[in-house]
């Protein structure tokens, strides 16, 4: 059985112009019945399941007020018995957390706190249509500590207009408070969000690719010189604080996960659940599945895509663990496309272990489809 579960809460405050998350905003009036669903959806676990790390996220978890988070942590307790030493992580975003919620989550057993910060900038954060200030990130980050939980803070890089000053100053005060975790991602305009509408248009402008190269350097140095491992593509941590829920999904283990879009990975076998709110809401209520896709991967395809999560942690993929995993080896795998990144600096290869270099980080996105 997996050892790890998901619960996702869509509600959010604001549904920012560049999410693709499955979010609902300014529909509080779904919030209980929604807490009745994730309920009877879990309810399908039919006993409680015993587990390492879970991972509340969103949407905005701390959105809900302290009797609905106190509910649905009664839900989550009635489901999952947790391990000694296990971590339990929820997203917040910094003008949601008060005391009350911190002290609340620190008793009921949350580890740690994943904070949307994603900039200290005032105009970038406009920009990127967030509701807090500098100043509530700060304020978040001492009130998730004070409850003795490790803090995690999400910044984005690359917003239009912005100059490598501007994200040198944003790194600068992150480190300032001393989280034990960051996660640093290149703004994308994906299709489907009012970011991608205004690209379209030209009211926006992506920011030149070497000036975003140049940022995910910054990164990287800056985070590595204040004592971070740099372990996956996008995320760092201080020694002994990494993300271990994550792990979970880089390492291709299994996993529950409930709530409306949430995906989970179980006996084989993949399955998302419905993307819309009000639909996943319709069919749990009424005891249909929420399931909208379902798909058991073949022995390659299984083996494929833990070659790709295998990459995109800092270490790589051991050549003879991952043949005694998967029965594969990585040359039959990779084939050409591994032989090409090796010769062309992208990947490194010293015969054992498979992994990528500081120019393939820059471009690892552009790698995977060839391995996949």
């Amino acid at each position: 059985m997996p050892r790890a579960a998901y619960i996702h809460v869509p509600f959010c405050r604001h549904h920012c112009g560049y999410c693709n998350f499955t979010v609902v905003a300014g529909r509080d009036d779904l919030i209980d019945d929604y807490l009745t669903a994730i309920d009877r959806e879990l309810s399908a676990l039919e006993q409680p399941r015993e587990i390492d790390t879970l991972f509340l996220g969103g949407g905005t978890p701390t959105h809900l007020s302290p009797p609905q988070l106190s509910q649905l942590l009664d839900t989550i307790h009635r489901w999952f018995t947790f391990a000694p030493g296990h971590e339990f992580t929820i997203e917040g975003n910094p003008a949601d957390l008060t005391p009350e919620k911190t002290q609340l989550l620190a008793a009921r057993g949350v580890t740690r706190v994943s904070l949307g910060g994603q900039s200290f900038d005032e105009q970038k954060l406009r920009l990127l249509e967030r509701d807090h200030g500098p100043a509530d990130v700060a304020r978040s980050v001492e009130l998730a500590r004070n409850a003795g939980m490790l803090v995690s803070l999400d910044l984005i890089f690359g917003a239009p207009g912005e100059t490598l000053d501007n994200w040198r100053r944003d790194l600068a005060t992150a480190l300032q408070l001393k989280p034990d975790h960051v996660s640093t991602y290149g703004l994308t305009f994906e299709r489907g969000t009012t970011f991608w509408g205004r690209l379209t248009r030209g009211e926006l402008a992506r920011l030149d690719e070497e000036l975003e190269r140049a940022m995910y350097i910054e990164a990287i140095d800056a985070l590595s010189a204040a004592g971070f491992e740099h372990y996956e593509v996008s995320n760092f941590a201080q020694p002994a604080r990494r993300c271990r829920h994550n792990e979970v999904y880089w390492a291709g283990d299994e996993y529950f996960a409930a709530g409306p879009g949430a995906a989970r990975y179980i006996d084989g076998r993949r399955e998302m659940n419905h993307r819309s709110t009000t639909t996943w809401l319709r069919r749990v209520l009424a005891g249909e599945s929420p399931v909208a896709d379902s798909e058991a991967l073949s022995a390659e395809g299984r083996a494929r895509e833990l070659l790709v999560l295998g990459l995109r942690r800092l270490e790589g993929v051991k050549r003879a663990a991952f043949l005694a995993r998967t029965g594969y080896s990585l040359d039959t795998l990779g084939g050409k496309s591994l032989t090409d990144f090796v010769a062309r600096g992208l990947l490194s290869d010293d015969g054992q272990l498979v992994k990528l270099t500081r120019e393939g980080l820059m471009v690892s996105d552009a790698i995977w489809p060839y391995l996949l």
